[in-house]
């Protein structure tokens, strides 16, 4: 079976002042995460607070590529079929994310991917991921 990716709609970003920073990566075409200033362990979700040492954190552009960890494709509920995934940076941390623009039922665990970013409603970007 081929089940091939449709783009749909995405919500607008919900910006503030911790995750500007961010959100104008994600406009840039930059995928950004924390590292922290003390242990310099990375992590994912970014938080001012270091979840491994409640050290100070900064922003570090990533390269955006990584492993799909594990991913599932979910054909109902929703307008279309899309594919939910962890993938693992090669920063080292797991996250959440969308893999697109690509035949969904080729995807596999292990698999190289690289992000993108879609457009969301408002002038944002969402950061996904395509095989590499």
């Amino acid at each position: 079976m081929t089940t091939m990716h449709q783009d749909r709609p995405l919500a607008a970003n919900a910006i503030d002042a911790a995750t500007e920073p961010f959100f104008a990566g994600a406009r840039d075409g930059v995928l950004r995460l924390r590292r922290c200033t003390d242990c310099r362990k990375p992590h994912w979700y970014p938080r001012p607070v270091c979840p491994f040492c409640m050290g100070d954190t900064a922003w570090e552009d990533t390269k955006g590529a990584g492993t799909i960890y594990s991913v599932s494709v979910t054909r109902r509920a929703g307008p279309i079929p899309y594919a939910i995934a962890y993938v693992t940076l090669d920063e080292g941390v797991t996250m959440l994310t969308n893999i697109v623009d690509c035949d969904l039922d080729a995807l596999r665990i292990g698999q190289r991917v690289q992000v993108c970013f879609k457009p969301a409603e408002g002038g944002g970007a969402v950061p996904m991921f395509t095989p590499a």
